[in-house]
């Protein structure tokens, strides 16, 4: 009578088991809960780090961008160094307004008592060689009392010996490569190959030479003959600034002067060429002035990591050879 029925005991024990099994999920649900808190808290460690790291990047982009290295404001007199080096092309670090860009500098300078360019390089576009040669030649007419002059390190050939040929004098060393008057143009032909894989060539033009340099079809005579006449065009015109800027310095008697030979700098030396066997500190020295100063302009962080990452196809095509591009080499 004053026991529980079975009913009662059995309802109890079902109560029982409930409450355990809320108890477990209750703390599964508190562990999924606090497992979720932290994942939350590590996600929002890893986006505030990544947020830092890519602000941290953009300044450096923006705080480093196209400057000169080490340029102090005041020298007492320097020498300024210009550096022309590898491919001169628009979308290389040797390009014209780099190039010019570092020379305005340098020139600007109150501290600036002489320039040297110092080359090594083995050519690459006549139009930006020409720009900087023009430049230079300006630069020292407006600057009569700052002497510019050029060294070349390894190679200073074709289109790097344009710009040198602007210069005051010209040095080199002993085993320097230099000269390489000269224009060229190369691609392949492809005419035969896609007979051969079975592939049919369309290609629509207006203009009857518009597609005279296409690699897929046989070269025409004519074409051949107005391409070479214009490849010899921008050599005269080289030869002619090089005649200019050198001046009777020049052995013109050698028939292959401007044939686009290079020469090592004991050659150029007796060629006229160049003016003497000199590094850059050694020119600096006898100058007068041995602090030198770098006011070469190098690519931004964003522009080197750019480049790391590849050019495009088009410039690939180019340096291949799959499509003409005129270099002075």
């Amino acid at each position: 009578m004053f026991g529980k029925t079975p009913q009662q005991e059995s309802s109890d024990d079902s109560w029982a088991g409930s409450r355990k099994e809320w108890q477990l999920i209750e703390k599964v649900v508190m562990a999924n809960t606090a497992e979720l808190k932290k994942q939350r808290r590590w996600g929002i460690v890893f986006k505030l780090l990544t947020f830092i790291y890519l602000f941290a990047l953009l300044w450096l982009f923006i705080s480093n961008s196209d400057i000169g290295v080490g340029v102090p404001e005041k020298t007492g007199g320097h020498t300024a160094i210009v550096d022309v080096r590898g491919l001169i092309s628009q979308s290389e670090p040797a390009n014209a307004d780099a190039i010019v860009t570092s020379l305005r500098n340098a020139m600007d300078h109150e501290d600036t008592r002489a320039v040297i360019v110092r080359i090594n390089s083995g050519g690459g576009s006549p139009v930006q060689s020409a720009y900087v040669y023009d430049e230079i030649q300006r630069l020292r007419s407006l600057h009569e009392d700052i002497p510019i002059h050029a060294v070349i390190a390894d190679t200073g050939a074709s289109g790097a010996y344009y710009i040198a040929s602007a210069a005051e004098n010209i040095y080199a060393n002993g085993s320097s490569l230099v000269g390489s008057i000269g224009v060229t143009a190369a691609s392949f032909g492809f005419e035969e190959l896609i007979e051969k894989v079975g592939i049919e060539r369309r290609s629509f033009a207006s203009g009857e030479h518009k597609t005279f340099l296409d690699p897929f079809q046989p070269v025409d005579p004519e074409e051949r003959a107005l391409f070479e006449a214009l490849l010899d065009n921008v050599h005269q015109q080289f030869i002619s600034d090089v005649k200019e800027g050198r001046g009777d310095r020049l052995v013109t008697d050698n028939d292959k002067l401007f044939s686009g030979l290079v020469w090592t700098g004991t050659q150029a030396l007796e060629l006229g060429l160049v003016d003497g066997l000199k590094s850059t500190s050694e020119l600096a020295r006898e100058l007068g002035y041995p602090n030198t100063v770098d006011f070469t302009l190098r690519p931004s962080p964003l522009q080197q990591f750019a480049r790391n990452l590849g050019v495009s196809v088009a410039e690939t095509l180019v340096k291949l050879g799959a499509t003409e591009s005129i270099e002075l080499r």
